[in-house]
């Protein structure tokens, strides 16, 4: 019996699992099978093997040959592992040792010409193989400077099948195609900012009492909704908020890094502890907000977001069934997306921050003299922010127009380094007071905790709020977080009236 083994892993999510490719040769008519439950682009795989491995000078069997995916029971998904049905298929075939591949992952799409092309995903598969004790993997030469990010495994990148071969061995005579170095490159510049605007909140024009509160949003890990007119800068403030923000620690790096190669956008990125800034259209449907497609759904704006920022511009004017799939993402820190062969799960935690006008024309401010929205307009326009949505937004800051001249002789703000060290330093304390519960930031904390060690005199401002209706028991929480949070921005050890009247203050100023 001959039959030829190889290693690959596949993706359910950001879940790997491992696969083993078992190719065997057997006698009858020529047939080309692939099984154990294959979905369309892997089925597919048989011509694409076919023809690179005769272009790599290997003699196709003219008998059956039939390859099984094991685990069958667990659907198998894209061309990424053309080369492993290729590799099995070799063993089988006596063109390379029968046992070359233990311990061996061997990842990539081929061309029908046999070089070998860059996959997506390859970052949580090669993770996977690490600590399942793969020594060794094969990986497309487009994926290298991907695959050095995990220590501890030994890379060998191929830009042809026929390379393959002759590093287990074997003899094959091919010929590299002129565009294979092109067919591989898809490194392209790494954008090293995250992906958001690189300019320094330094450069936003007035606005202090906002940048204040977005760096206690910073320091606490707090969802915020800013509310003025067009033009007042609230987009600006939005996307520099991740340069205050403290810097990603090496788990939260890969997990980034992780979601944008199964994305395929970490070439575009690189390796950067600046958190993520994602700021889906107001158009964008439910699937492109939370992730979907056909079979497995992919991964969301919301899961592109994880251990950093969503932004939602104009947020009224997302659909109302849009902005309700995002109410458990923000408590949880997770989606989990059943779909027809399967339920996926994907982290989400991301820091909510949304922009809105005050009314739909957007000049209902001060006066309200431009204005020309009715009252039915800018309650319908409201109302789209439903009250579940705004109980999970701690601060609420209204952005009114600026009317600072803007010159060359303009002294400048605080710039986000300054900002980010006091960030850094509150968000430390916060994980010192919570080292044994293991919470992060105060956004995290249980309220059964902080009412615990709130003092009562402070407790007592809330109980009055929600006597009063201002704030529900979820708010009371939340206000109870930002107490502590304003403390330790302010180097107390605990909030005190004053912490706790802010706290609530800055839930309720839409209200």
């Amino acid at each position: 019996m001959m039959i030829g083994t190889a290693l690959s892993v596949g993706l359910v999510g950001l879940k790997a699992f491992t696969i083993t490719m078992q190719a065997y040769i057997s006698p009858g008519l020529p047939y080309f099978s692939i099984i154990g439950l294959p979905d369309a682009s892997l089925s597919e795989a048989r011509e694409r093997v076919k023809s690179a491995c005769s272009a790599a000078g290997f003699a196709w069997p003219q008998t059956r040959v039939t390859v099984n995916l094991s685990p069958a029971s667990l659907p198998k998904s894209g061309a990424s592992h053309d080369l492993a049905v290729a590799a099995s298929v070799l063993c089988a075939g006596g063109a390379i040792p029968h046992d070359a591949f233990e311990q061996t992952l061997v990842m990539g799409e081929l061309r029908l010409d046999g070089c070998v092309l860059p996959i997506t995903g390859l970052l949580p598969m090669l993770l996977h193989a690490r600590n399942r004790g793969i020594a060794r993997a094969f990986i497309p030469h487009g994926n290298l400077e991907e695959a050095e990010l995990v220590p501890g495994i030994d890379i060998v990148p191929v830009r042809h099948l026929g390379e393959l071969i002759e590093h287990m061995g074997g003899d094959a005579r091919y010929h590299l195609p002129e565009d294979v170095d092109a067919a591989n490159d898809t490194r392209g510049a790494a954008d090293t900012t995250g992906g958001h605007d690189p300019s320094d909140m330094d450069q936003v024009v007035g606005q202090d009492h906002v940048k204040w509160a977005l760096e206690v949003a910073a320091a606490g890990g707090h969802n915020v909704i800013m509310v003025g007119p067009p033009g007042a800068g609230k987009t600006m403030l939005a996307s520099r908020l991740p340069t205050i923000m403290p810097p990603m620690n090496e788990r939260q790096q890969l997990e980034v890094a992780s979601i944008r190669s199964l994305c395929g956008s970490l070439p575009s990125y690189g390796i950067t502890d600046v958190p993520p800034f994602e700021a889906p259209h107001h158009t964008s449907s439910v699937a492109s907000l939370v992730g979907g497609g056909s079979g497995f759904a992919r991964p969301g704006a919301i899961t592109r977001a994880h251990n950093g920022v969503l932004f939602m511009d104009e947020a009224p004017e997302f659909p109302p069934r849009v902005l309700q799939t995002i109410r458990e993402p923000l408590e949880t820190g997770f989606i989990s997306l059943s779909r027809s062969k399967g339920t996926t799960h994907y982290p989400a935690h991301f820091q909510l921050v949304m922009a809105a006008n005050p009314c739909p024309c957007g000049f209902g401010w001060g006066s309200g003299e431009r204005c020309v929205c009715s009252v039915k307009d800018r309650t319908r326009y409201w109302n789209r922010l439903s009250g579940p949505i705004l109980d999970r937004i701690d601060i609420q800051v209204t952005v009114p127009p600026v009317a600072e001249l803007v010159s060359g002789e303009r002294r400048p703000g605080e710039s986000s380094e300054t900002i980010r060290k006091r960030v850094i330093e509150a968000r430390g304390t916060a994980a010192e007071r919570f080292r044994m519960q293991g919470w992060p930031c105060n956004a995290k904390a249980s309220g059964e905790w902080l009412r615990r060690n709130t003092s009562r005199k402070a407790l007592s401002l809330v109980s009055d709020a929600l006597e009063t209706q201002q704030l529900s028991l979820r708010g009371a929480d939340r206000a109870l977080r930002l107490a502590w949070t304003l403390a330790d921005v302010s180097g107390r050890t605990s909030p005190d009236s004053g912490d706790v009247a802010a706290g609530i203050a800055l839930r309720t100023r839409l209200k």
